[in-house]
């Protein structure tokens, strides 16, 4: 038989779904209620690991020396250019073109080293990679460990662009971090 929907039938549907959806919601706040959450600095943290500071160090000076090698190609290129516009009126066909060429030439070299040291898959991207990945290995297992001690489902850093206004300093595990990887504060 079919059932024929009245208005109190559609209202005892529309009780049972508000009631199963209230339901639903406390469960989902209780269990949100019952997770624990910690705060770190990770801007804070690397500051005070001196292997961090010092790959810092060595990353900026090799990048300072890889920068003057493309700025000494560059301005080698430029100064090409400004002496081809100086004797250009006097150059045959066959003379522009090959000071063109040799100039291209080396706007191009200098183009690939800048790629070479600097591109996305460069030798600073190489370097940085090496040097930073054991710090940054060591940090994430000591704030892994922290967490699995402490029973934390969630660790935010404070310290990146995540919209957090406001953290109390009672969760904040950035000195036990640094304490476990044997820097005391």
């Amino acid at each position: 038989m079919a059932r024929k929907l009245t208005t109190t039938n559609v209202g005892k549907r529309c009780m049972m779904l508000v009631a199963l959806f209230t339901i639903h919601c406390s469960l989902f706040v209780s269990s949100a209620a019952a997770q624990k959450f910690a705060l770190l600095d990770m801007d804070y943290i690397f500051k005070n690991i001196p292997a961090y500071e010092r790959a810092n160090e060595q990353l900026s000076q090799v990048s300072k020396k890889w920068q003057a090698e493309v700025d000494a190609l560059t301005t080698e290129a430029q100064t090409m250019y400004k002496n081809y516009q100086n004797e250009v009126v006097f150059l045959s066909k066959e003379q522009k073109k090959a000071k063109q060429d040799a100039i291209m030439e080396k706007e191009k070299q200098a183009a690939e080293l800048k790629r070479k040291y600097f591109g996305p898959e460069g030798e600073l991207f190489k370097k940085r990679t090496a040097l930073m990945n054991p710090i940054q290995e060591e940090v994430y297992n000591a704030v892994r460990d922290i967490a699995d001690l402490r029973g934390y489902q969630l660790v935010l850093d404070r310290a990146s662009d995540t919209g957090i206004i406001f953290g109390s300093p009672k969760i904040d595990i950035s000195n036990e971090v640094l304490r476990k990887l044997g820097y005391s504060n």
